[in-house]
């Protein structure tokens, strides 16, 4: 198969359109246990009714590993914020009603977001006094079993030409703690210079979900150490700097 038609290049992927479907390309090196993962979860998240492009096959294209999901016609969410600054409002709360819907969802095949939290502290560079501090506290945090995104921002919602929303990339889907969710949802605003936002999305979640918002702020450190492992440097000191918080309280 020859793909001509790249509609978006990331970190060890490009994605195509062919008509009908998109088509996403994982390089060489890329773990068929991450591709046949992120599959999975797409196809068991199809399950529970959300709005998201069907998985039509997984397949291997030059070699390389390939999903190829439905294409769905419209613009990012992300797209539509630049566009219209003066929506801002009115978007975050069609994105918060959207991220609401999702938790409202159990999918019990799913990994554990505890558990993959657990491996991420593990496999940071922190001390091992800060490593301890932060799987104690994950530990004590209440246990849930809601569907969470793991990377729930606006570039992740397509907005159909119908109107309807419709959510892709779920690579890092658990099922687990909503407030883990929201606060990693925070954390990708701050960390695409979106403060102002966040604040704004941070207050209208707790709102929505009738959560305290000390809660959510519980779960910024180990969020934080857990983006940590992606060895980002532009990202690092800035994760790390809320990771050595020991309380937002």
């Amino acid at each position: 198969m020859k793909l001509e038609n790249a509609i978006a290049v990331r970190k060890n992927k490009t994605i195509y359109r062919e008509n009908d479907k998109c088509i996403k390309v994982f390089d060489n090196d890329y773990s068929k246990a991450d591709v046949l993962n992120e599959a999975l979860n797409q196809a068991r998240i199809e399950e529970t009714g959300l709005n998201i492009p069907k998985i039509s096959q997984v397949t291997m294209i030059d070699g390389k590993w390939a999903i190829e999901t439905e294409y769905i016609e419209g613009k990012t969410l992300a797209q539509l914020m630049e566009e219209n600054p003066e929506k801002i409002e009115e978007y975050l709360e069609k994105f918060v009603d959207l991220q609401l819907t999702v938790h409202s969802k159990t999918c019990p095949l799913l990994n554990k977001l505890k558990d993959k939290m657990n491996r991420k502290i593990s496999a940071t560079s922190l001390d091992a006094t800060t490593r301890y501090e932060l799987h104690t506290r994950l530990e004590g945090m209440p246990k849930h079993n809601k569907v969470c995104h793991g990377d729930f921002n606006p570039s992740n919602i397509i907005v159909a030409q119908s109107g309807e929303l419709y959510i892709i990339d779920w690579a890092h889907a658990t099922q687990g703690n909503a407030s883990a969710d929201a606060a990693r949802t925070y954390l990708l605003f701050c960390l695409s210079g979106k403060e102002n936002i966040a604040k704004k999305y941070l207050d209208l979640f707790c709102k929505k979900s009738d959560t305290a918002k000390q809660y959510v702020q519980k779960w910024m450190p180990i969020v934080a150490a857990s983006q940590s492992v992606k060895d980002n440097e532009e990202e690092k000191d800035f994760l790390l700097s809320w990771v050595n918080v020991v309380d937002y309280e």
